[in-house]
């Protein structure tokens, strides 16, 4: 894996875990948090909807899918916040 393609991941990361704060409100964690929630939202998408027959590809599809895995992170973890 080259540079380019890390500043990649962290780009869509950024990105994704922006929107999923935006969308799921009371879930922000700043960059350095919403590039992790992004990047390991991507992580659960990538494995979750192709198998739904969901594909998407380039740029903007990333950022989909890395947005929807980071939504559904966040819900996750809320869940858990109020179960505690």
């Amino acid at each position: 894996m080259d540079i380019t393609a890390i500043v990649v991941w962290l780009i869509v990361g950024a990105v994704a875990g922006w929107l999923a704060g935006q969308v799921v409100k009371g879930h922000g964690f700043g960059l350095l948090g919403n590039i992790v929630v992004g990047i390991v939202g991507a992580a659960i998408a990538g494995w979750l909807l192709p198998n739904l027959g969901l594909p998407l590809a380039g740029m903007v599809g990333s950022i989909i899918y890395a947005a929807i895995g980071a939504i559904i992170l966040l819900f996750v973890i809320g869940l858990f916040k109020r179960a505690t």
